[in-house]
């Protein structure tokens, strides 16, 4: 029989447990998020469905109308019976939205047999993936920022050293921006997201970078300085530049 849940109420030490694993204590941009959760309750559900909840602060209503907030955290813990996968998403309107998410869709019980916890809120210049160690591709975008690739894992994360923060790039919308990079019209090539991993190796890093720039104009994710070297010219534009040596 399920529990019908009544709001607004407090965090259960279990979901505050798990959501600390995604938060790390030593991250200053993780840390605030901590503090900023302490002081909240649990308003009401969210609108994905089971494990989704809205946090907030007292007399305030669970936002489920606005568009979902980027997530900033995620990880996963893995029990001997189950997964729960962690997402925290960007602290807008007073609100957080989280999903604490059995891959079972069970309940998160007060007890449960665990084997391990990572989230990539952990991660490092200079380390393998933390989910499953495998080989992360880094491209410097300026000082303190480095934008990580996972080719196993088909995830791409940005790194900010000032904060301490890695937050996850959506895939398709950072591809679509490399595929203008390049110049890329094909339909077969411009919208197959999945060759961001499957041809990685083809990619040059300023090319990966100059993508990065362009999506973060456009969707921020860091603060961003430095400058977007100029588009590659296709057509004409292109057959002129290098039949006079000048730029069209």
């Amino acid at each position: 029989m399920s529990v019908v849940e009544t709001y607004p109420r407090p965090l259960r030490e279990k979901e505050r447990d798990l959501l600390h694993t995604v938060l790390p204590i030593d991250r200053p941009g993780y840390s605030r998020y901590r503090d900023l959760i302490a002081s909240m309750m649990v308003l009401g559900d969210g609108r994905r469905g089971k494990g989704n909840i809205v946090l907030g602060f007292k007399g305030d209503t669970a936002d489920i109308y606005s568009p979902l907030a980027p997530v900033i955290a995620y990880g996963m813990v893995e029990a001997t019976q189950d997964n729960f996968s962690i997402t925290v998403r960007e602290y807008v309107g007073d609100q957080i939205d989280i999903e604490i998410v059995s891959a079972h869709g069970h309940p998160v019980g007060d007890h449960f047999e665990e084997k391990r916890r990572w989230t990539y809120s952990s991660w490092l210049p200079g380390q393998n993936s933390p989910a499953n160690g495998a080989p992360v591709r880094e491209v410097h975008i300026q000082d303190g920022v480095v934008l990580a690739l996972c080719k196993d894992e088909k995830r791409l994360w940005i790194h900010n050293r000032a904060n301490g923060m890695n937050i996850l790039v959506p895939i398709t919308h950072y591809y679509s921006e490399l595929m203008k990079r390049k110049g890329i019209r094909d339909p077969k090539i411009a919208l197959d997201v999945k060759r961001l991993f499957t041809h990685l190796d083809s990619f040059k890093d300023e090319e990966l970078r100059a993508a990065f720039i362009a999506y973060n104009e456009q969707k921020p994710k860091v603060t961003v300085t430095a400058s977007m070297p100029p588009q590659r010219k296709r057509g004409w534009k292109e057959f002129v530049s290098k039949l006079w040596g000048s730029t069209v």
